[in-house]
């Protein structure tokens, strides 16, 4: 079976991909660490398309502070 290298994303040192490796792909706890912050303080997204237009919306008027009162 080949062994299959790949940088760390945020240190880009070289890590091994196999079993061994605990903190695939990154190198260590602390680049894994560094980079769960990254994503909690959202510096890191995953984009979205929405479904609706979100313009037609504030055109029927759902922007409006009473539209849903009955």
């Amino acid at each position: 079976m080949p062994l299959t290298v790949v940088n760390c994303p945020i240190c880009r040192t070289k890590v091994e991909w196999k079993d061994e490796s605990l903190f695939k792909p990154f190198c260590s706890e602390r680049c894994k660490l560094i980079d769960l912050g990254d994503w909690a303080s959202e510096k890191h997204a995953i984009p979205v398309k929405h479904d609706i237009d979100l313009d037609l919306l504030d055109d029927a008027g759902f922007d409006e502070g009473d539209f849903f009162k009955q």
